[in-house]
């Protein structure tokens, strides 16, 4: 098991969270609950980006714009896809899975997977509810494990 690393200087990482606008009833709660856990972890309130997009499908190119034109360390992705009566959710589930996975891969940098797919309404407000355990900051959690496990790889190979 690696050992974990103290390391990095959790006030000068610069992190971009970005939300889509579509069910924001649940993506704004996710929003909240990912910033509250960067600013736990040391992360300036003024280097936390707030970003909005129209929905799930925009959030692989807004977190690219992100990475390219802030040079953030890495994104937090927050989206709600509630599966309807059509094939669309699935379309739009792959789409962001397939989107966010190439930008970590090609980038190079951590972009953190807080998209909910869910049946319903009530499952997305589950997972969104800061008492049961919020996936926004599950989602802000892993990007920071993420950095350490960059950071400590980095280290080593020095």
């Amino acid at each position: 098991m690696a050992e974990k690393n103290q390391d990095i200087a959790w006030d000068e990482q610069k992190i971009a969270v970005v939300a889509a606008k579509w069910n924001s009833f649940i993506t704004d709660e996710m929003m909240e609950a990912a910033v509250e856990a960067l600013q736990s972890k040391g992360v300036k309130e003024t280097n936390i980006f707030q970003y909005r997009c129209p929905g799930s499908i925009e959030l692989s190119l807004a977190c690219k714009w992100c990475l390219e034109h802030l040079d953030s360390d890495g994104v937090v992705a927050i989206g709600a896809v509630i599966r309807g009566d059509t094939p669309h959710f699935d379309y739009v589930c792959d789409s962001v899975t397939r989107g966010i996975t190439d930008l970590n891969m090609n980038s190079g940098k951590p972009v953190a997977f807080g998209v909910l797919t869910t049946d319903n309404v009530e499952q997305a407000a589950e997972r969104a509810n800061t008492e049961k355990g919020n996936k926004g900051a599950e989602a802000a959690i892993a990007l920071c494990e993420m950095l350490e496990l960059k950071h400590s790889i980095k280290s080593r190979s020095r």
